[in-house]
């Protein structure tokens, strides 16, 4: 039969009926005619000047700038979550030291000294030395007005650890041996004690033991340190008092022999 010139638009609108589906009794009335137009609307729309086949790369291209559009969204929140996470993080990370640290002194009364080195207040120590000298004592020695705290420990054979890596220490306190010192890990109890006494600058108090603890109340020391680096095996450390007011001086001085 021969095709009339509105065909393909015909056609074209028989295929749109036909995706919204046609009621029983029509569909049984055209049976087979059915079928052969819908494949004459097949052929017949590949090649009508109305053809939407000249959509398909605009359709595609708002597809792949979607997909772009995604793709960079995607990029942003995972850098936001790195950055949010290396925030949280590095509160808890140690931080290499720099000339200026923020130096504390802690320990139950009737337990251990102990020192930390923090490039900032807010941040996990860089080293956190514990000393075998009791806090009373050393609190008496502080007293005097002048402590000196010297660290030594033995240079080892193809050893590459950095001074502030050294896990044992022999400790001298204004002249006087007085036992060891071990380089520690910041543990939970540490890190509360830091954050206790993180919005003191200077100054020099002390913080409830807390119930259940046997050693008694925790004393402290914080102040800001000069670290003065001598070579790849000494360091020290000076107290800084500030506006020159008058109080116990202290040094920190560590020595690889």
């Amino acid at each position: 039969m021969a095709s009339s010139p509105h065909e393909p638009s015909f056609s074209s609108s028989k295929r749109h009926f036909q995706w919204r589906g046609g009621k029983g009794g029509d569909e049984k009335k055209r049976g087979g005619r059915a079928e052969g137009e819908t494949l004459e609307v097949s052929v017949a729309t590949s090649s009508s000047p109305f053809s939407c086949d000249g959509d398909a790369p605009l359709a595609r291209k708002k597809g792949s700038t979607s997909s772009a559009a995604a793709a960079a969204v995607a990029v942003a929140v995972s850098r936001f979550r790195a950055v949010l996470t290396a925030a949280f993080v590095g509160r808890h990370r140690p931080v290499g030291l720099g000339p200026r640290v923020t130096g504390t002194l802690f320990g139950h009364r009737r337990g251990h000294v102990h020192f930390a080195f923090q490039v900032d207040p807010r941040a996990c120590p860089a080293v956190l030395i514990e000393l075998a000298t009791p806090t009373d004592t050393l609190v008496r020695e502080m007293a005097s007005g002048l402590v000196r705290i010297a660290l030594e420990c033995e240079r080892r054979a193809g050893g590459g650890k950095k001074l502030l890596e050294e896990p044992l220490w022999r400790a001298y306190c204004n002249g006087k041996k007085c036992g060891h010192a071990v380089r520690r890990e910041c543990g939970p109890a540490d890190w509360r004690v830091l954050q206790a006494v993180e919005p003191v600058s200077t100054g020099a108090g002390v913080l409830p033991g807390g119930d259940g603890v046997a050693c008694g109340d925790v004393m402290y020391m914080r102040a800001s340190f000069e670290r003065v680096v001598g070579s790849s095996d000494s360091e020290a450390f000076y107290m800084m008092n500030p506006d020159n007011q008058g109080g116990p001086e202290l040094s920190i001085y560590l020595l690889r022999v």
